[in-house]
C-alpha cells in the first residue's frame, strides 16, 4: 500500500482507512487477525507509532480488539460499524454537498433522482 504523503489526509488515518476497506471488503473476516503493527509498518514503509495509531483508531470504534500476547482481532459486527459510519460520512460528504448546490442551481428532487439514476446506468 502506498499512502499519499503529499495528501492533506495524516498517513495513520489513510492505513485505518486501508485496513477498514479490508474488512468491508471481506479479505479480514470478522474474528480473524490483522496483520501486527511491524508487519504492517515494514509493508507500508511507515513508521511503527504511526502503524499504531491508524491500528488504535479502529479499536476506539471497538472494530479491532486485542488478544493479549496473540495480536489483534477484527471484532464481530465490525462490518456493520464500518459501514454505517461511512453512510454518515458519505451522506455529509456527498449528499448534503449534492443537494446544498442543487438548490443553488434550482435543481429539483426528480430531477436529482433522474441524475444519479443514469449515473448508474452508465
Amino acid at each position: 500500500m502506498d499512502f499519499l504523503t503529499d495528501s492533506d489526509r495524516p498517513i495513520y488515518i489513510q492505513l485505518s482507512d486501508w485496513i477498514a476497506d479490508m474488512i468491508i471488503q471481506g479479505a479480514v473476516k470478522e474474528g480473524e487477525q490483522v496483520p501486527s503493527t511491524t508487519e504492517i509498518s515494514v509493508t507500508c514503509k511507515v513508521n511503527p507509532a504511526t502503524a499504531l495509531k491508524g491500528i488504535n483508531m479502529l479499536v476506539d470504534k471497538n472494530v479491532l480488539y486485542k488478544k493479549r500476547g496473540v495480536g489483534m482481532f477484527v471484532s464481530e459486527g465490525a462490518v456493520k460499524i464500518l459501514k454505517e459510519e461511512r453512510k454518515r460520512d458519505f451522506q455529509e460528504a456527498y449528499v448534503k454537498t449534492m443537494a446544498d448546490e442543487a438548490k443553488k442551481l434550482g435543481i429539483g428532487k426528480k430531477e436529482i433522482i433522474a441524475m444519479i439514476e443514469r449515473s448508474f446506468e452508465e
